[in-house]
């Protein structure tokens, strides 16, 4: 085990001391990366929950850290991967550090207006304090979700993307639906927050440390019985960049089938497996 992954460990074994940890994982995303951040804590400042932001550099190289510079740090706090693991290894090391009940993430290309982490909050923290450790129900007589997440397929979300990326979605979303049973419209938006006891389950038996984080996460909650998943509706403010590459497309194909094969092959989910 590295240095790094114990302390992360450690923080990980604290018990909550925030509403919300929003985790923003980057790799060169040039300007973007201070707008997002303004707009997130300026976001969070006006809603009724306490908050951390933690920014993940996935081994940038573009200098973007530096923009960060003059945030106050009881509210943001930074962190620089020393090379580029993936989307998915930058959310772990976040996770890990966060102290909040609720713990999430928002890309930070800024495609998804951080207001909409509002949004997100407004139901998942709407009994927090309020339920125990084991997710219970509190004084309002519903229990807290276990997943939140934004999709694009909400019929409310506003949102206008290629055709290939939209047959690439469509495709994806079936052969999850086929594979996993999970009734989930789309696994992908980089839009989630995860209930701190879920995450704390669920984190230890993840393998992917790329794109397919976000659908692993949900297939694992979901195998260990974790059912509350709220889906909310997402507005997309520009268009994306840029289309899904055919080599992107089929590594993704191979990790969605790396996951099933440990869920139904190798039962490697039944057990949490800690590095070593």
């Amino acid at each position: 085990m590295t240095g790094e992954d114990r302390v992360a460990e450690e923080l990980w074994g604290d018990e909550a001391a925030l509403d919300l940890t929003v985790v923003v994982p980057y790799f060169n995303p040039g300007d973007r990366l201070r707008q997002t951040v303004d707009e997130l804590v300026a976001t969070l400042q006006e809603a009724p929950a306490t908050f951390e932001v933690i920014a993940v550099s996935d081994g940038s190289t573009d200098g973007s850290e530096h923009s960060l510079a003059g945030l106050p740090t009881d509210l943001v706090r930074t962190v620089r991967l020393s090379e580029n693991r993936g989307k998915g290894e930058a959310l772990r090391v976040g996770f890990t550090m966060g102290r909040g009940r609720f713990l999430g993430f928002i890309d930070a290309d800024g495609d998804l207006p951080p207001a909409q982490v509002a949004t997100l909050a407004a139901f998942a923290t709407a009994g927090v304090g309020a339920s125990g450790p084991d997710g219970v129900a509190g004084a309002s007589g519903r229990p807290p979700p276990d997943v939140v997440l934004g999709t694009k397929r909400h019929p409310e979300s506003q949102v206008v993307y290629p055709p290939l990326r939209r047959v690439y979605s469509w495709l994806w979303q079936q052969a999850v639906r086929v594979l996993f049973r999970l009734q989930v419209k789309d696994t992908q938006t980089g839009l989630k927050l995860v209930r701190r006891e879920v995450l704390a389950d669920v984190l230890p038996r993840m393998l992917e440390k790329r794109f397919a984080f976000d659908l692993e996460l949900l297939v694992v909650a979901r195998h260990l019985g974790y059912r509350r998943f709220v889906e909310v509706p997402v507005r997309i403010r520009e268009r994306f960049g840029s289309t899904v590459s055919v080599r992107a497309a089929v590594g993704m194909l191979l990790d969605l089938m790396a996951i099933w094969y440990r869920l139904h092959i190798r039962h490697y989910y039944d057990q949490p497996h800690r590095p070593s």
